[in-house]
């Protein structure tokens, strides 16, 4: 098998040159061979050995695939395991598995090449949380059979509540009793306890069975249901309770530091009573939930049913407790207090006890400053069920009678929105006390003397001076002057007596203003053009000097009043604008066919009309804020959704944003709280039992619940699902619609495949598609059928009897009734002999039997289904001889 092919030199071979010799190996049977080749060289001899080889493979495999620890998130996740080839020729594998596991192996048998590598794709489903560990067996050419494990730890993804302190879990938080207006706070830890990162976010269930808002426990039962059916239940949670940080993503074993504060406000309903002992209890349920899963179930029409698919996420719940208290402060004497009277420079005092009657809380008080009154101590703290005294005196700086409205501001801990980490301290309540004191002016003995001046220190233009005391002068008209201890002050009413006018001067007219004798010091003056002044006796008319350096010229008086003028009609114009915008408005809320303006006849009277007859109004709907501050709550996640499936929408739905809006909403990185208002579902689409061949379509629901368009786009690469259409749509605000998700396979066998989602081209998600892939098969409703003669019927007359044909598959399914022939003529038949049967329905057949002198009394028929089953009829005729 070795040949060698040279040509010996007939001469020596000189130094320097060299001699090609070429040896072939051609193998004719699967043999390693070995020989050599004996080379003379003048008188030594080499020998050189020839080793022939067959060409043959190499396989290796890993003997172990590990996924580690996975959390089940309805995904089908897929590894990779390599088959090496060293070898020097192509090698052959098959691999083999016999459980269900595992969701897939690609592929399960091939050919590597020399010098190269092939890769196996194993993929395992996390639907439910379990231990994988299965064996899959790879024969391997030239090494026979080898095992290879394929091991995972599927676990659901944990998230717990810890205390921050004690780090242990915690199942409910009590607040205690707060006042209302006053925040009080606690700390939580969030942890995550799985391998993955996880995005969460917290959910106020302000409609769960057990809560309870603004009802005092410690009531009787009668008084708690009166109070339930005085007050209107509806009132926003999500302002009783903050959470800082609400929402935000956990890596694989983290803790995050949650503030929750509790802030009760006191309960108003239409028709509460002012109690100011009122007490609220409230028990409340935060649920910290991962995002997209809603802790309920999502409901969907599909073919006129109800298709429930119930989601259980990873959450947990944490209840609230706490209760809300009013203040409940009493005054002693109040809260009006009187003081005696007093006069300037004295002071009056009177003591007053602040008592605090709550059993639960005490009191931090503090007086604000009051004219006149002084109080000791202005703050204080007063301990529950305890009193504290507090002198208030009254110290007048002035004459007269004094009403205050002394504020006392109740002190506690209020709480920053925008930092709950860091407690403020804040005036939350006022207390209210009227003061009242009267200041008394000590009497003076006033003694008159005789002033010849009539010169008064004090005067205006008018010259209208007034002084205290004038009245125990009765004879001001004979001139009398009175003088008091600060200066003497003439009196003499001259502008009321005409005694000393001069004769030129009686008939002036009474648009003058009185001068008094000394004011001349000031009568050059720049004064008021359009002003007379006369004298104060004799009603002489004063001369009136208008300076030129400071008066307004006759241009600037009109620039002015020009000026005025623009602005009071404009004014005057904004007026009649709005008088005709009312009367417009009152014209068209009266001018409509119900009320024509007729007034009521004689005696025709008004029905009486009470709070039943009018209907509720109902309150627009208010969006969840997307605030970082605000909790999501149940209630408006479910008032949300149902606005949302009213507004459902199947087609007509753009594939890519197209307007401007669009385009801007859809360009939005959402928070974890926005994804959490949107729901694309089930999270699992089983398809059931499938028949292979068939077209079977189930709906992938969309709701958008945000006020901004979304866009859905749809990634599927699953050659089972290629039929799936629209994969992309820009679903509007508040709307739900439906992709319809189609599965046709010719593969009988489990499937199970997931699909990925992407939400604004940035937030991914992922389905996944459950399907039993089954052949087409009919049934019987017997696989033996008795032919029994009619009664009444003459001899030798056909036996009857049917046989029902079902389809419980998706398809239609078509047969053909074969019988099984014999050597004797055949007495039974069938008809329809062949026939198609419709996808959950059936069909009946009728199966006859001729009597005869040679007739067989047992046949045997065969249903072929075609790409199918078949079963075996067998019938027999019940022949009875008299």
């Amino acid at each position: 098998q070795f040949k060698l092919i040279v040509e010996n030199p007939g001469k020596p071979i000189a130094s320097g040159l060299q001699l090609k010799a070429f040896v072939e190996y051609y193998p004719d049977h699967i043999e390693d061979l070995e020989d050599k080749l004996i080379l003379l060289v003048d008188d030594d001899v080499v020998d050189i050995p020839l080793l022939g080889f067959i060409p043959y493979c190499c396989l290796e495999i890993e003997s172990e695939m590990d996924f580690g620890q996975v959390i089940a998130s309805n995904k089908v996740i897929s590894k990779e395991i390599s088959i090496a080839n060293h070898g020097s020729s192509s090698g052959m594998f098959e691999i083999s598995y016999d459980g269900v596991v595992l969701a897939s192996i690609t592929p399960v048998s091939g050919v590597v090449k020399p010098k190269s590598k092939r890769t196996i794709q194993v993929d395992i489903c996390t639907d439910i949380p379990r231990v994988i560990k299965e064996v899959m067996k790879v024969e391997l050419e030239g090494r026979g059979c080898t095992e290879v494990w394929v091991r995972a730890v599927v676990v659901e993804q944990v998230l717990k509540v810890l205390g921050a302190s004690c780090g242990k879990v915690v199942e409910c938080i009590n607040f205690g009793p707060v006042y209302f207006g006053t925040s009080k706070t606690e700390q939580i830890s969030i942890y995550n306890k799985s391998p993955e990162n996880m995005d969460w976010v917290a959910v106020l269930e302000d409609n769960a069975i057990g809560g309870e808002m603004g009802t005092d426990l410690q009531r009787s039962t009668d008084a708690v249901l009166q109070d339930l059916s005085l007050k209107n239940r509806d009132v926003d949670v999500s302002t009783l309770i903050l959470c800082t940080p609400n929402q935000g993503t956990l890596l694989p074993y983290e803790k995050s530091l949650v503030t929750l504060c509790f802030s009760p406000e006191k309960f108003k309903g239409d028709f509460e009573v002012n109690d100011s002992s009122l007490k609220q209890d409230y028990v409340l349920f935060l649920r910290f939930e991962t995002v997209g899963n809603r802790g309920g179930y999502l409901q969907a029409l599909d073919d006129g049913a109800t298709a429930t698919t119930r989601n259980h996420p990873h959450h947990v719940d944490l209840a609230l407790t706490g209760s809300g208290l009013p203040v409940m402060v009493t005054f002693n004497p109040g809260p009006e207090i009187n003081f005696v009277d007093c006069y300037l420079g004295e002071q009056t005092e009177v003591l007053c006890t602040l008592k605090n009657e709550s059993d639960s809380l005490p009191v931090t008080f503090s007086f604000r400053k009051a004219a006149h009154f002084n109080i000791s101590p202005e703050k204080g703290k007063i301990k529950k069920n305890s009193a504290k005294d507090v002198m208030i005196s009254f110290s007048p700086r002035q004459i007269g009678t004094f009403k205050m409205k002394q504020i006392i501001d109740i002190i506690g801990t209020g709480v920053d929105k925008n930092n709950l980490h860091d407690l403020k301290t804040i005036s939350f309540h006022q207390l209210y006390l009227s003061l009242i004191g009267v200041c008394k002016a000590k009497r003076k003995r006033i003694l008159f003397t005789i002033n010849p001046g009539l010169t008064p220190v004090i005067s205006n233009a008018t010259g209208q001076f007034v002084v205290d005391g004038t009245e125990e002068c009765t004879d001001a008209a004979r001139g009398a002057i009175q003088c008091t201890d600060a200066a003497p002050v003439a009196i003499l009413k001259s502008t009321q007596t005409r005694i000393h006018t001069h004769q030129i001067n009686r008939n002036c007219k009474d648009d003058a203003l009185i001068a008094f004798p000394n004011d001349r010091a000031t009568s050059v003056r720049p004064g008021e053009w359009d002003k007379k002044y006369r004298t104060i006796f004799t009603k002489t008319e004063r001369y009136n000097f208008i300076d030129p350096e400071f008066a307004y010229t006759d241009c600037e008086r009109l620039s002015i009043e020009a000026h005025k003028k623009y602005y009071d009609d404009f004014i005057s114009s904004l007026r009649q604008r709005r008088l005709e915008k009312d009367a417009a408005r009152q014209f068209d809320r009266y001018n409509d066919p119900v009320s024509i303006g007729i007034k009521p006849g004689e005696g025709l009277k008004s029905p009486n009309i009470s709070m039943k007859d009018f209907p509720k109004e109902k309150l627009p709907l208010k969006m969840p804020p997307l605030g970082d501050d605000c909790l999501l709550t149940s209630r408006k996640l479910a008032t949300i959704t149902s606005t949302s499936t009213n507004n459902e929408t199947w087609s007509w739905l753009s594939p890519v944003p197209s307007s401007t809006q669009e385009k801007e909403d859809c360009s939005l990185t959402l928070t974890h709280k926005q994804l959490h208002q949107i729901f694309i579902g089930p999270s699992t689409i089983d398809f059931g039992d499938v028949c292979v061949y068939s077209t079977t379509t189930k709906e992938l629901h969309i709701i958008n619940n945000l006020l901004v368009h979304i866009w859905i786009q749809i990634e599927i690469e699953i050659e089972e699902l290629q039929e799936t259409s629209p994969l992309s749509q820009v679903v509007p605000p508040l709307t739900k619609t439906h992709v319809p998700i189609v599965f046709e396979t010719i593969t009988p066998g489990s499937f199970k495949r997931s699909f990925a989602y992407k939400i604004n081209n940035q937030h991914l998600g992922h389905v996944l598609v459950v399907a039993n892939a089954v052949p087409i098969e009919l049934q019987l409703s017997a696989r033996e059928l008795i032919l029994n003669p009619v009664p009444g019927c003459l001899a030798g007359t056909e036996f009857r009897a049917t046989v029902r044909v079902y389809n419980p598959r998706n398809h239609p399914a078509g047969f053909i009734w074969k019988p099984v022939t014999t050597d004797r003529k055949p007495a039974f038949s069938i008809r329809p002999v062949r026939g198609f049967v419709e996808a959950y329905s059936d069909l009946e057949c009728e199966v006859v039997w001729r009597p005869g002198f040679n007739s067989p009394e047992e046949g045997e028929f065969i249903l072929c289904v075609r790409k199918g089953n078949a079963i075996k009829l067998k019938c027999f005729a019940k022949v009875t001889i008299h």
